[in-house]
């Protein structure tokens, strides 16, 4: 079984495999992807009032629900541009990679959330603190996608 920790690794290579290959010009955005990660960004704001991830002081609702609404956000993006997203654990990101790839990594960690959310309300059961933390700081605040912006040059 897939642990979160691989699955972590491989969104995390996916994500960076489309920011290098922008970074590098194999992948330029046209001004539809740039206008879905604008979108993207204003939808999951995490309102967190400018505190570090992770959120210890939230409810544990909060927390999960905060990264499970990257799923939601993310399947309603890659419709928008007609991307299908792909399962990221156990396969390496295509190259030159671009938006589905780069959806693809961030959506393995909102669907996690989901997951999470579901267990929780089934069983009142939460994930383990660093797994939750992890997924957190992976999503929200420096270097995260919540600055993904700041990784392509293009704009």
């Amino acid at each position: 079984m897939d642990t979160f920790a691989d699955l972590l690794d491989s969104a995390e290579e996916w994500c960076a495999a489309a920011i290098e290959d922008a970074q590098e010009g194999r992948w330029v955005r046209d001004a539809v992807e740039r206008q879905v990660m604008a979108d993207i960004a204003a939808a999951t704001n995490a309102l967190h009032g400018g505190r570090q991830a992770p959120f210890t002081g939230d409810a544990w609702q909060v927390r999960m629900g905060r990264i499970a609404n990257w799923a939601g956000v993310l399947r309603l993006a890659a419709r928008a541009g007609r991307w299908e997203l792909h399962p990221v654990v156990g396969h390496r990101p295509p190259r030159p990679a671009g938006m589905a790839e780069l959806l693809s990594g961030i959506y393995a960690i909102g669907e996690q959330g989901e997951r999470w959310m579901a267990r929780f309300l089934r069983e009142r059961r939460t994930p383990a603190e660093k797994e939750i933390a992890r997924a957190e700081g992976f999503l929200t605040g420096p270097g995260s996608m919540e600055d993904l912006h700041l990784f392509f040059y293009d704009d």
